[in-house]
């Protein structure tokens, strides 16, 4: 089955009023060269100060959509620090990155917070990006597809198949963000295999073959050529390669 790549930068805490206008209006330019037809799905994930502007600079590029980094799945209240969903509409945004390795390690966001968000997500109407991943520690414990399954069967727990397959889940190995260390593409893909072998037992193996799953952890345009090859990587969630316009196109340029 034919799956749609994407490819998703993830800003993280970066860029200013100046910087997102520079970097979006160099991703316009850049996607404006290339044929609509062979583009995988373009995503760009600003920090939520960065969300507005971005927006009000893409409104008319139907290439590029948008995604937030992350949000709370109640739709008011008292939660200083945090953003709804009802506040994200504002910004046609389609896409929410959730379960990062950053939010679960550093601010102790439980599978089940996740499960929560993904099902908040989807009853808007928008589309979770799941995230999972395993630390170097776990790895060479053996317990990387164990560990993972947890994750995603939790993540999903109580959604339905056809929610499912509108979701996407991006593998992003712990110890590969931000170091420049990248996952070796053939053992990327069995691991995505892996994942996707947990879909199929949950639902079944039509909606594991519908949904998307992105590999994440240092991808630059140097590996994304091979990445792109295997039959189970159907994009990527990029961080640091994504802050530059040209990186960020050879990375489109790289999934066509």
């Amino acid at each position: 089955m034919a799956r749609r790549p994407i490819i998703a930068g993830n800003w993280k805490m970066n860029n200013n009023k100046a910087a997102t206008k520079e970097l979006v209006d160099g991703i316009m330019y850049g996607v404006s060269q290339l044929d609509a037809s062979k583009m995988p799905e373009v995503i760009i994930a600003p920090s939520f100060t960065s969300l507005w502007q971005a927006h009000d600079l893409i409104r008319n590029e139907s290439k590029i959509a948008l995604a937030a980094q992350n949000v709370n799945p109640n739709p008011s209240g008292a939660y200083t620090g945090e953003v709804s969903l009802e506040m994200l509409e504002d910004f046609k945004v389609q896409f929410v990155i959730i379960g990062h390795s950053e939010r679960r390690q550093m601010f102790n966001e439980s599978d089940e917070f996740i499960n929560q968000k993904a099902k908040a997500i989807l009853a808007k109407g928008l589309i979770p990006i799941i995230c999972c991943g395993e630390t170097l520690e776990q790895r060479e414990a053996g317990v990387t597809d164990e560990h993972l399954a947890s994750q995603i069967t939790k993540a999903l727990d109580g959604i339905s198949a056809s929610d499912v397959e509108k979701s996407v889940i991006a593998y992003e190995p712990i110890w590969a963000i931000g170091t420049g260390k990248s996952c070796d593409s053939i053992e990327a893909n069995r691991t995505i295999g892996e994942i996707r072998k947990v879909v199929a037992k949950l639902y079944s193996q039509d909606t594991a073959d519908k949904i998307r799953i992105l590999y994440g952890g240092s991808v630059k345009p140097s590996t994304i050529v091979e990445q792109m090859a295997q039959p189970e990587i159907d994009g990527g969630l990029i961080g640091g390669a994504s802050l530059k316009a040209d990186s960020f196109i050879e990375l489109i340029k790289g999934a066509m």
